[in-house]
């Protein structure tokens, strides 16, 4: 991978950044965005001197480091820069999980809201999300502690938790979520959190969650990555602006 591929990389694990903060799923200062480069490296937004949130995440704040946290090459730790607390999150689901490429960590409040609220994330809505419809039949499992992962045994728990799935939810914390890409983890969280966002305003109106039919089910088309991760994502990029 050349200095140019990697600059582009962390331009976008930093827009990844900006688009959480801008969809409200990680306010403030916490949350974070990893990306494989290799077996052993990772880029991940990682904690700078002059913190300011992850809606002014920069290409600076994205640094390459080993999967234990030591730098990925030279001088990517300078300057006050300093790994996510969380690494190990990031760590061992790219460890346990070849099939993925990015993963997403936020805390997204209505997720929060839901889980704790014993609110499922089950496939409620159709064409209104497709993606996220299809996400939810397939199941969401739920990581039942609350705990900060800081440590390789907290990772592994997690990656428990998650299995096979592209999300997992944290009791009390947030979510993680997955994908091939960060275009991808990225909207799979936003999916998430809007099933769930709809899931508590439903049952705060006194109404009932109950899962889309079978036969809508199977009528949802695939529209291809070409709408449901590019179109998608130029759209939430736009959004920034």
């Amino acid at each position: 991978m050349t200095p140019g591929d990697l600059d582009e990389l962390r331009a976008l694990v930093a827009e990844g950044c900006r688009v959480l903060s801008a969809r409200d799923l990680a306010p403030g200062i916490l949350g974070h965005i990893s990306f494989r480069v290799d077996d052993s490296r990772m880029l991940i937004r990682c904690r700078g001197p002059r913190e300011r949130g992850l809606a002014h995440t920069t290409a600076d704040d994205i640094r390459l480091v080993g999967f234990t946290g030591e730098p990925g090459a030279a001088g990517e730790l300078d300057g006050g820069y300093t790994v996510p607390y969380e690494l190990p999150l990031h760590s061992r689901i790219l460890l346990r999980r070849p099939d993925v490429t990015s993963v997403v960590h936020a805390h997204p409040r209505n997720v929060v809201v839901a889980d704790l609220a014993g609110l499922s994330i089950m496939p409620i809505v159709g064409a209104y999300d497709i993606p996220g419809a299809v996400l939810a039949h397939g199941g969401v499992p739920v990581f039942p502690r609350s705990a900060l992962i800081h440590n390789p045994d907290l990772g592994d728990d997690v990656a428990d938790s998650l299995g096979d799935r592209p999300v997992v939810l944290m009791r009390g914390h947030g979510l993680t979520s997955t994908g091939t890409s960060v275009q991808e983890a990225v909207l799979r969280a936003i999916s998430v959190d809007v099933i769930a966002s709809l899931s508590v305003s439903i049952v705060s109106t006194g109404g009932t969650l109950k899962p889309i039919g079978a036969e809508d089910l199977a009528d949802l088309p695939n529209l291809g990555a070409g709408l449901n991760v590019g179109a998608a994502w130029r759209h939430e990029v736009a959004r920034l602006d």
